[in-house]
């Protein structure tokens, strides 16, 4: 078994008009750790098809089940709102420089 570059953990969803399922195939430990609960929440909608040695999973679910959700980037007057909050409710804020330190 080979080490994967971060690069090669990749998550692709095949979805196509002619069939009621999608299949998920993911390296994502959140999306895999999801897709599990919903497996065991509902195992007639979703189902784990495969599992790799090298940590990939393959899930197969109703695809009236799945969506993808676009968020906009926040507008200047809500991320200062979102700050004041922080700072009122002693959030520390963390900015880019701290987290590449």
């Amino acid at each position: 078994m080979t080490k994967l570059f971060k690069y090669e953990k990749e998550t692709i969803i095949n979805w196509n008009e002619a069939e009621n399922l999608a299949s998920i195939y993911t390296f994502n430990a959140s999306l895999k750790r999801r897709l599990a609960e919903f497996n065991q929440r509902y195992p007639l909608l979703c189902r784990l098809e495969r599992s790799t040695p090298e940590g990939s999973v393959t899930y197969v679910l109703d695809k009236s089940r799945l969506s993808v959700r676009l968020i906009p980037p926040y507008n200047e007057e809500r991320k200062a709102a979102a700050s004041a909050y922080a700072r009122e409710h002693g959030f520390q804020v963390v900015t880019q420089e701290e987290k590449t330190a």
